[in-house]
């Protein structure tokens, strides 16, 4: 097996409510190395980068605010399969009916709010996860 690297992302609303170490704790325990991790504050540019393919779409510009929100806390992780394995172990994107066991599933929430605030993001393709990782890592 070759060994992935991806980006994960604990968003505004995971740090807010102190998470992070559990959420770390977790990807470890996969057997996951933490590679590198940074606390950031990103500007529009960033977010608008990272975005890009949900421009003009309704929750667009929510989603960009929820991110300028807060500090972030951006991190490469790498191992066996690690694309596929994060995003499994993140759950699905809606923590209403993400699985228990799952980071969604167990510490996710549904507030309410015109955005999904659901504590993390993690790189969907090896692609997409090469094109992240160099605009949160640069």
């Amino acid at each position: 097996m070759a060994v992935e690297e991806t980006l994960v992302l604990v968003k505004p609303d995971g740090v807010a409510r102190n998470l992070t170490g559990a959420i770390l704790a977790r990807i470890e325990a996969k057997g996951y190395s933490l590679v590198d991790i940074r606390l950031v504050q990103p500007d529009r540019s960033v977010l608008a980068a990272h975005y890009a393919e949900h421009e003009g779409k309704p929750f667009y510009e929510p989603l960009v605010e929820f991110m300028l929100s807060g500090p972030i806390v951006a991190i490469r992780v790498a191992g066996d399969r690690v694309i596929e394995g994060f995003r499994s172990l993140a759950g699905t994107t809606d923590p209403t009916t993400a699985a228990p066991g799952t980071i969604r599933g167990d510490f996710g929430r549904d507030w309410g709010l015109k955005v999904q605030q659901n504590l993390v993001h993690g790189s969907d393709s090896p692609e997409s996860a090469a094109r992240e990782l160099a605009l949160w890592f640069k």
